[in-house]
């Protein structure tokens, strides 16, 4: 199966929504996570498409602010349609949406996720970083600095941090 990456579109909304519903159940909007979500705009957005042009995979990089912290994103949702499981759609995605921010500057990210999948791609525990809400069993908050020492003294809760024309709001 051949599929490709790229920006997401406005196009792409539905089949987006309706594959994280698939892969992620109704509840999905539940979680603590969802409120550094809602009403902003991802800093990154990716999908994934088959060559008939079907949405296979997403993600989306969210900007968040914690104290000590510098230009961080909250990774989430990634998410892959269980017909293309391991065939790397969501390491791809993955891999991208992380060189995408670091070349627009940002300097850490991090995620709610399993350590045993995210720690290949360089995530470690974060256990000074607080997510509102409650964490899903075998879930761990991890980060990924991509300027060295951004997550150094970073400890609290995350909240949510408003970005405009690509310039950071407090």
């Amino acid at each position: 199966m051949e599929w490709f990456v790229h920006d997401e579109v406005s196009s792409d909304v539905v089949a987006r929504e309706c594959l994280l519903d698939r892969t992620m159940g109704p509840g999905r909007k539940g979680v603590g996570s969802e409120s550094l979500r809602e009403g902003n705009v991802p800093a990154v957005a990716l999908v994934a498409k088959d060559a008939e042009g079907t949405l296979v995979g997403t993600v989306r990089l969210w900007p968040v602010s914690v104290h000590g912290a510098g230009a961080v994103l909250m990774l989430g949702p990634l998410a892959v349609d269980q017909g293309c499981g391991g065939r790397g759609v969501g390491s791809r995605l993955l891999v991208q949406a992380v060189e995408q921010a670091r070349d627009l500057g940002w300097e850490a990210v991090i995620l709610v996720g399993d350590p045993g999948y995210y720690r290949r791609f360089g995530f470690d525990p974060y256990g000074d970083i607080v997510m509102p809400g409650r964490a899903s069993a075998g879930r761990s908050l991890l980060g990924l600095e991509l300027r060295r020492g951004a997550l150094a003294d970073a400890a609290g809760a995350v909240s949510r941090r408003l970005v405009g024309n690509l310039a950071l709001a407090a």
